[in-house]
């Protein structure tokens, strides 16, 4: 058996466009056109990847992703055409961990699957202890960050907002859920705020702050640490 992409969509030619491009790369496809039919092939056959449209005719998307977080774990890539950022972080927060907005390029999508299932491998086997980005490395066990060979030093938040990028890398990470999991409840709005951290985590991190190449921003809807 090859990897099992599950492909959720209520338009067939959608679904019919997915399973020429993923089989053409080897993958194995099952398709499911509701929610409620992804959820039981999800249960039956365990795919190691699922991608997700958000407009199904008996639920959400977004409740898709809640209720497939309940029991796994398994890389989510939202495929939507709703452009719209309270729906795409809503999805997000319930546990999608990348999103393409329809029309969307293959090769991107590829791409993008590509990373997601890396990073699910290597989350199987263990948590990487050190995360590398340029010339720039997060050792998690240590709490140290370094740059090209230098320590650079950060702030107890500055850090915890770097930590939590790292445990996540390449996957959109959104301000409600960074905030949340860095500074605790309370603080999910304080958006101002958390610019001015990933500013100066970009000065003392990147190459060129103003323009990014490892703290990339989504604009709308949080970050991506994108690593090597």
């Amino acid at each position: 058996m090859g990897i099992g992409v599950l492909v959720v969509d209520d338009e067939p030619q959608i679904r019919r466009a997915l399973r020429v491009a993923l089989r053409a790369n080897a993958y194995d496809v099952y398709e499911a056109a509701t929610g409620e039919e992804a959820l039981n092939i999800a249960a039956l056959h365990a795919p190691d990847l699922v991608v997700l449209d958000l407009m199904l005719p008996d639920m959400d998307g977004a409740e898709v992703c809640r209720r497939l977080r309940e029991w796994t774990k398994v890389p989510i890539i939202i495929l939507s055409v709703q452009d719209d950022i309270d729906v795409k972080v809503r999805a997000l927060d319930q546990g999608a961990d990348d999103y393409l907005t329809k029309p969307f390029n293959v090769q991107e999508l590829l791409a993008r699957m590509r990373v997601a299932l890396r990073h699910a491998g290597q989350a199987t086997v263990a948590a990487p202890r050190v995360v590398r980005m340029e010339n720039v490395a997060v050792d998690l066990a240590k709490r140290l960050v370094t740059r090209s060979g230098e320590e650079v030093h950060l702030t107890p938040t500055e850090y915890s907002i770097l930590r939590y990028l790292a445990e996540h890398p390449d996957r959109v990470v959104t301000h409600r859920l960074l905030l949340n999991s860095t500074m605790g409840p309370g603080y999910e709005d304080a958006l101002g705020s958390l610019r001015v951290f990933i500013a100066s985590l970009r000065k003392k991190l990147e190459q060129d702050p103003a323009e990014p190449r490892l703290l990339l921003p989504e604009p709308g809807v949080g970050y991506r640490l994108r690593t090597d």
